[in-house]
């Protein structure tokens, strides 16, 4: 039985065909292999023979990458990725320079997520540093694409921002509405949009999906004419604003699941509820993680599993 193609090509080649891809002559691709051009030229054309298509059309201009070769190239660099990523690994693993992973959440979500997910990835990578980027959505989407991060939690966004990545739906996160316990509104047997003007309503900034579901929520209700809004994506201060100021904070569920569990805040009945909005795993569509950052991003759906069945069990 012949052999395969992925089982005859070589580190070698990928070498030498990323090599020319990059430098655009075979000369040059030689020169910075520290090999000679006809090796190059006779390494290429055994990859073209296994591959059995031409990769480059060579000419005066160089070497010019045919239809077959730039299908080729983006599967060819995350291989050659993910065997340096593989040996980096090797060689950092019990040495005392500690491996980094860098991660990007949304701040509404990351209170309620990562402390389960980091304490089970601690368990097994005790060595390994994580590093935690909060923003809104459209930051972690540029930090990922500029490579800062290697994943991120947020939530999916329009198709320009989403170009390149790919979404990994966790679990559904409702909107609530809070106040302090004992405030005045709570006292109100029908609510109404004048009685919610009196407070400073703390909502997600503009442009945010979360932010979104409260407007669409406070048009329904008629209050969003005549309502001033205080935005932030701060959890501590919506929440000292809440306990403090007497305010209406509009804010993902699971970031005050324990101010309402100790009965320091206290959802106010709305008439008009607002839309859950889709957490995932959002990275970047070609990139290849390590096992520590795969074993990371595990951890998290387990945790957004858990968090949905928590969601579906309040419904």
């Amino acid at each position: 039985m012949e052999d395969s193609a992925d089982n005859r090509i070589k580190f070698r080649h990928m070498q030498c065909f990323l090599a020319v891809l990059q430098l655009g002559t075979v000369q040059r691709a030689a020169d910075s292999l520290s090999i000679t051009q006809p090796a190059v030229s006779k390494t290429l054309a055994e990859l073209e023979e296994i591959i059995g298509a031409p990769l480059f059309e060579r000419g005066r201009h160089g070497a010019v990458p045919t239809r077959q070769g730039r299908l080729f190239a983006p599967h060819a660099r995350a291989c050659l990725a993910a065997l340096r990523q593989g040996v980096d690994e090797v060689r950092q693993d019990g040495q005392l320079a500690l491996a980094s992973i860098a991660i990007g959440v949304l701040p509404t979500v990351a209170g309620a997520l990562l402390p389960p997910a980091l304490a089970a990835f601690r368990a097994h990578w005790p060595k390994v540093s994580v590093r935690v980027q909060t923003g809104s959505n459209q930051q972690l989407l540029e930090s990922l694409q500029a490579g800062d991060i290697a994943l991120a939690v947020g939530r999916l966004s329009d198709s320009e921002s989403m170009a390149g990545m790919s979404f990994e739906h966790l679990y559904r996160e409702p909107l609530s509405v809070v106040v302090r316990a004992g405030h005045r509104l709570l006292e109100e047997g029908s609510l109404l949009p004048a009685m919610l003007a009196r407070y400073p309503i703390v909502v997600p900034p503009s442009g945010t999906l979360i932010r979104q579901s409260a407007d669409s929520m406070l048009t329904a209700f008629g209050a969003q004419a005549s309502t001033a809004l205080l935005e932030t994506l701060s959890v501590s201060l919506g929440r000292a604003l809440a306990l403090h100021n007497d305010a209406v904070w509009f804010v993902p569920s699971s970031a005050v699941e324990e101010d309402l569990a100790k009965a320091g805040l206290v959802r106010l009945r709305m008439p008009f509820p607002g839309t859950d909005e889709p957490i995932g795993l959002i990275r970047r569509s070609e990139s290849v993680l390590t096992v520590a950052t795969a074993d990371l991003a595990e951890a998290i759906r387990t945790a957004g599993r858990q968090r949905e069945s928590l969601r579906i069990g309040r419904v």
